[in-house]
């Protein structure tokens, strides 16, 4: 029988960024609204970042179509590279917005504002239980598909639950405290800028590492090693070198073979070697391997 054909990682990455989308548009509705009824501005920060979400969520959409095509004429290595730039944006747009908050909660702590309204601390119960659901259900895809931008799409809501939280904070204190602690959700809507912040700097440093072709070591490596000698007539292993891209892996590797045999059978060692690791694991698109003789 025909091995059927797995779908391809980003596809699944697909279905999960459309469903952040979804409940991002639902939730950047509902926490400004309450924000703007309930004078919170912690709950408009916290709208404003669902808000940029969304514009981040569709970044990611992007990079994983992009990365899901074939390669061609003028990309022989394929599209991969598209999801870890695709991150690289998202951690940019994460600071920019973090930065965005920062400056008009502090801003905002200068001028006369009411104290919050009661209703709007059930508001961000809700959120912080959806967002934290949501998280789970993207963290344990991207590792599924061992997709950076969809871990970096999943930070974002656990980012927007921490915030959340901060705001219920914030608000709590401006309602118990009364006068003088009107100022208690923009201190939490600058704490919210601060995690979004360590959020991006976190979400970027592996990415432009991908980007940078950074070799991954580890299990991956241990992997390909433990393959490679299972061969016939490959004596030793010397270099082997593994980069992600996207979705693949692209594996160099330096076998040591008897320096008497043919280019013929040092070839046909090499051919077997490469055949392995991709069936090994069907994430190694490609593998060069270099014959040394002994």
């Amino acid at each position: 029988m025909k091995k059927q054909k797995s779908e391809h990682p980003a596809a699944k990455g697909l279905k999960v960024t459309v469903t952040g989308i979804m409940v991002n548009l639902f939730l950047t509705t509902v926490k400004g609204l309450a924000g703007i009824y309930g004078n919170s501005y912690a709950l408009i920060a916290d709208a404003i970042e669902s808000a940029s979400d969304i514009l981040n969520s569709l970044i990611v959409w992007a990079g994983l179509r992009i990365a899901m095509k074939a390669p061609d004429h003028d990309h022989p290595y394929g599209h991969g590279k598209a999801e870890p730039i695709a991150t690289v944006l998202v951690s940019v747009f994460l600071m920019t917005g973090a930065v965005v908050v920062a400056v008009q909660s502090i801003k905002a702590m200068f001028a006369p504002h009411p104290t919050p309204s009661i209703f709007t601390l059930p508001v961000l119960v809700i959120v912080i239980v959806i967002k934290e659901a949501l998280y789970r259900f993207l963290i344990k895809t991207g590792e599924e598909i061992k997709s950076s931008v969809i871990k970096a799409d999943a930070l974002h809501h656990r980012t927007d639950a921490i915030s959340s939280a901060a705001a219920f904070i914030g608000i709590l204190i401006a309602i118990i405290g009364g006068k003088g602690y009107e100022n208690a959700d923009k201190w939490a809507a600058l704490f919210t800028a601060g995690i979004i912040a360590f959020n991006a700097v976190a979400i970027f440093i592996p990415a432009i590492a991908e980007v940078m072709d950074t070799a991954l070591y580890g299990e991956i490596e241990e992997e390909v090693r433990k393959v490679a000698l299972t061969i016939d007539g490959v004596i030793a292993l010397d270099k082997c070198h593994v980069r992600k891209m996207g979705f693949e892996y692209f594996v160099d590797l330096h076998i040591i073979v008897n320096g008497e045999l043919t280019v013929r059978e040092g070839h046909s060692i090499a051919h077997r070697v490469k055949e392995a690791l991709k069936r090994s694991n069907e994430r190694i698109y490609d593998a060069l391997i270099h014959v040394e003789p002994l």
